[in-house]
């Protein structure tokens, strides 16, 4: 009996050692895949860079000019020192704002009066580039949370001089 059970223990770490070599194959082989894009909880959802109509850099049409920021969770995010910027360098910081869950906040480029669904950068001329630009969402770390660029780059949705993401 002690033949029949030393040969059980020996299959099963023999099993075991299968398994595990097994478990570190598999991300060294899927590592020269693709990888899929992270899933962040915020994001910038579409970009009107090119404002409607004529660009004669009334407040009316510098607000036409806007991105917007969805959080798709169901909790609340504070914004509260997250950066949206330009390739220019062209900065707004959010202060004091709340993104609630599945919602989404439209941040223009003139002036106007912040409320929870709109954001005015406070702008008198127009920030996003027309031919080719980046918008880019930092959280307050200055961490990366998403990126759009146009005109540059192949497979971004336009309409109508704006992207949807």
């Amino acid at each position: 009996m002690s033949v029949s059970v030393s040969a059980r223990r020996l299959t099963a770490a023999a099993a075991v050692a299968a398994a595990a070599l097994g478990a570190l194959a598999l991300p060294a082989a899927a590592a020269g895949q693709h990888p899929a894009r992270p899933h962040h909880d915020v994001v910038i959802s579409a970009v009107q860079y090119d404002s409607p109509g004529r660009d004669d850099r009334s407040n009316r049409s510098l607000n036409k000019e806007w991105v917007d920021i969805t959080n798709t969770t169901r909790r609340a995010v504070n914004l509260d020192d997250w950066t949206l910027t330009d390739e220019a360098g062209h900065t707004y910081t959010f202060r004091h704002f709340r993104l609630d869950g599945r919602a989404t906040v439209r941040v223009h480029t003139g002036e106007g009066r912040d409320s929870a669904t709109d954001v005015y950068q406070d702008r008198r001329a127009y920030v996003w580039n027309n031919d080719t630009d980046t918008a880019t969402l930092r959280n307050n770390r200055d961490r990366l949370v998403d990126e759009v660029t146009w005109g540059r780059h192949r497979g971004e949705h336009r309409n109508g001089g704006g992207i949807r993401h």
